[in-house]
């Protein structure tokens, strides 16, 4: 009996421990901004399996020179202390982005300094964007990637295409070597997709494959309204994983 007890109260625990996780983790997913010419939607979900609570992050804001700021992120592990190093490169990253308005391989590179030092036993990946370009286009998105998924761009038509250049090593590796960027032009009514590996990766499937059936799925939403394109994904891509999932969506929309 005594060992029954222990056990229900190292399960309520874990329970506990989780539910603080997941709270930390919804208490810091962002509001949305009004970014006038560009649609966002963006979604989390967090995993059913009470082992994989993380530090999936997705977060947007509008910098002082008008540009707009598309984050995404996955802090390494599955714990509280994963959520907890989450929230805090996830307000550095802020805080480095709004001071310095730098391309944004050099914002990561800040980021990956300040993680080192404060941080040293915390990896993760991120990708960190900038979505520029007047209210009636052309639009381009300017990213750094810091070994994130790639972004996935997908025309009105169903053409799909990852944003593979612009990727570099993971935040916690090494701080002091030079990030790639990419810069790549997004149509109008293109959707570019942002998400973590909760929403494709699969258990004994190559990620090639998992990739694949993303790029399938988005191809078949093209002209869905960006709400119900975030949606449908996260029905038909998340029903099966076992991990957080996280998913950021941008769309540039000219005015009439």
């Amino acid at each position: 009996m005594r060992g029954l007890a222990l056990g229900v109260d190292n399960l309520r625990l874990h329970q506990e421990t989780r539910n603080i996780a997941e709270r930390l983790q919804r208490s810091l997913l962002p509001i949305l901004p009004d970014a006038g010419n560009l649609r966002l939607a963006a979604r989390y979900a967090a995993s059913s399996a009470t082992a994989q609570v993380g530090g999936d992050w997705y977060d947007c804001f509008l910098l002082p020179d008008g540009n707009t700021a598309l984050v995404i992120g996955d802090v390494t592990g599955h714990n509280l202390d994963a959520a907890i190093t989450m929230s805090q490169l996830r307000s550095m990253l802020r805080g480095i982005a709004v001071d310095r308005q730098e391309p944004p391989s050099t914002v990561l590179r800040r980021l990956d300094l300040a993680n080192h030092s404060l941080y040293r036993e915390s990896t993760a990946t991120c990708i960190y964007g900038l979505v520029k370009g007047p209210e009636e286009g052309p639009w381009q998105l300017v990213h750094s990637s810091a070994g994130h998924l790639p972004p996935l761009l997908i025309h009105p038509d169903g053409r799909t295409r990852f944003l593979e250049e612009g990727s570099g090593l993971l935040l916690g590796v090494d701080p002091h070597v030079l990030r790639p960027q990419a810069q790549d032009a997004v149509p109008a009514h293109a959707t570019v997709l942002l998400y973590t590996d909760g929403l494709i990766e699969r258990r004994g499937e190559h990620l090639d494959d998992a990739m694949e059936r993303l790029r399938v799925h988005a191809a078949a939403l093209a002209r869905e309204p960006l709400e119900a394109f975030c949606d449908e994904l996260l029905i038909g891509l998340g029903a099966d994983g076992d991990d957080d999932i996280a998913v950021l969506a941008v769309r540039p929309v000219p005015p009439p």
